[in-house]
């Protein structure tokens, strides 16, 4: 009895597997109404290309993280910053991907708007000082592409009527406090370190790059 169920078993297995490919699941789209997608098209652009921005510069800091830990470099206090750096870029991008979602923007494959080959520009510092000041620049870029996705977004052309203004309130609002106020404390905080750095190695040469890198790890 035992076998003819288990034969009977492995027999539908086979005629299930046969068939498979005629067994895809297949639905039509569901008919959703539009007028709660209000974002202007060309607030959406700066928004999906600031994305790739913020993208860009986690992987800059990956590059310096990466440099800082190779053992002729053995800095990990500046490795340990920068990757941290790097996950607060990436996680930027998630956010701004996430809030696209809430506002209807993005139901197609994001592989088209994140590009495959990010930009890194520099692989190798001569020290920590030139890391930290390649590092406030970049945030600086980073702050004014921000403020340049507020001004378009304050004023884009209405999505439902192109003779219309639209001022994205919401998202002026987001990007003001979530993301300025961070950056302006990141750029005051490398700012900083710069100055704690250089005063360090005026004093005691590479040894102050040492005893700043064991600070960082504190």
């Amino acid at each position: 009895m035992k076998s003819i169920v288990l034969f009977s078993i492995v027999l539908s297995g086979l005629l299930l597997s046969s068939n498979g490919d005629s067994l895809e699941c297949s639905h039509s789209k569901p008919s959703i109404p539009e007028d709660w997608i209000d974002m202007a098209p060309t607030c959406t652009e700066v928004m999906k290309k600031h994305i790739q921005a913020e993208l860009n510069a986690s992987m800059q800091y990956l590059a310096m993280a990466a440099h800082f830990s190779q053992d002729s470099v053995n800095r990990p206090g500046f490795a340990k910053m920068f990757f941290q750096s790097a996950s607060e870029e990436r996680d930027h991008a998630i956010k701004l991907i996430s809030y696209l979602i809430m506002r209807g923007e993005l139901t197609q494959d994001i592989s088209q708007m994140i590009k495959k080959n990010t930009v890194v520009t520099k692989t190798e510092w001569a020290s920590g000082v030139e890391a930290l000041k390649q590092a406030l620049v970049m945030e600086a870029n980073v702050t004014a592409a921000i403020r340049r996705v507020i001004k378009q977004c304050e004023d884009s052309d209405d999505k439902h009527d192109s003779a219309k203004k639209f001022n994205d309130y919401h998202l002026v609002d987001y990007l003001t406090a979530d993301f300025l106020e961070e950056q302006y404390r990141g750029q005051k905080e490398i700012a900083s370190r710069i100055s704690n750095l250089e005063k360090l190695m005026n004093m005691h040469g590479d040894l102050g790059e040492f005893l700043f890198d064991k600070k960082l790890l504190q």
